[in-house]
Order: C-alpha cells, then sequence, then structure tokens
C-alpha cells in the first residue's frame, strides 16, 4: 500500500514544487496530534502540576520573608523600646544612688562636725577644770607664802583666825 504518487507530487507548481504534500502532512498533523495527547496526558499534566507545586512554594517562601520581615522589624521596635526603659531605669536608680550617697556625705558630715563639737567642748571643759585646779593650787601656795612672808614680816604667828582674815585681803587686793 503506497501513496499515491500524484498526491505527493500533485503539481510541479506552487505548493507541490516546494515538495509539499496534503497526504503527508495530514500523516504528520495526525502523528503530531497523537504525540501531543500522549505528553498532555502523562508528561504535561506532571510538568504542570510539578511547575505550580514549585510556583506555590516560591509563592509561600516569599509570603514567610516578608512575614519574617515585618516580625524583624516589630522586634526591633520591641528591643528598642525595652532598651530606652531599661536605660531610663538605669539612669533613675543611679540618679537615686547618687541622691542616697550625698545624702550619706552630708549625714557623715554633720556627724563628724557634732563629734568634733563635743570634742572640742569637752576639751575646753577639761581646760577649765585644769585650770581651775591649777589657780586653787596656787591660791592654796600663795596663802602659805603669805602666812610665811606675814611671819617673817612681823615677827609673830598670827593665830588662824586673823591669818585667814589677812589672807583674803589681801587677795581680794591682788584680784582688783
Amino acid at each position: 500500500m503506497g501513496i499515491p504518487t500524484d498526491l505527493i507530487f500533485a503539481s510541479s507548481s506552487g505548493i507541490g514544487a516546494l515538495g509539499f504534500s496534503l497526504s503527508s502532512f495530514l500523516i504528520q498533523l495526525g502523528s503530531f496530534l497523537i504525540v501531543f495527547l500522549i505528553l498532555k496526558r502523562w508528561a504535561f499534566k506532571p510538568i504542570i502540576k510539578l511547575l505550580k507545586e514549585r510556583t506555590d512554594l516560591i509563592n509561600d517562601g516569599i509570603k514567610l520573608g516578608e512575614s519574617m520581615n515585618k516580625k524583624k522589624h516589630e522586634l526591633e521596635e520591641t528591643i528598642e523600646d525595652e532598651l530606652s526603659k531599661t536605660r531610663a531605669e538605669v539612669d533613675k536608680i543611679i540618679l537615686e544612688t547618687h541622691q542616697q550617697s550625698r545624702s550619706m556625705l552630708i549625714a557623715a558630715e554633720k556627724d563628724a562636725t557634732k563629734k568634733a563639737s563635743l570634742i572640742a567642748e569637752d576639751a575646753k571643759q577639761k581646760l577649765e577644770r585644769d585650770v581651775n585646779s591649777a589657780r586653787d593650787k596656787l591660791k592654796n601656795e600663795l596663802v602659805g607664802l603669805v602666812s610665811d612672808a606675814t611671819e617673817a614680816i612681823i615677827g609673830e604667828k598670827l593665830d588662824a583666825k586673823k591669818d585667814a582674815k589677812l589672807i583674803d585681803k589681801a587677795l581680794n587686793g591682788s584680784k582688783k
């Protein structure tokens, strides 16, 4: 069974001159349709399905990336807010610590001033006691000396009453 030659070489002019045959064209068209349907059924569907899955996967990845970017920016803002709050708290604590240390220094200075005043007052009182004690000793020595001098000048011993009166008179006169 052969293809009639009149169909192959239908005309030596026009399309036939190019070697075009309608029957060859129809056979090739039928073969192409059969191959196309086979490919469509068993090759194109899985390939298209695979491409769709990859496209969906890529789109999901892009959405996930955008979502992660958004969350990253939100997290950065949250971190910045928390850092600023923490800095404010640290600054407040430092300020309070400085104020407390100043208060403690002022209290220590007041305490030291008070203690110094007490020490100075105690020293003043001790000095006054020492001066009074020295005066009393000096007075007693002076009484003895005046008594001795009076006895040496008068040549006689005065009685205790006259002696005390004379000493008081001499001391009162020396104070004036």
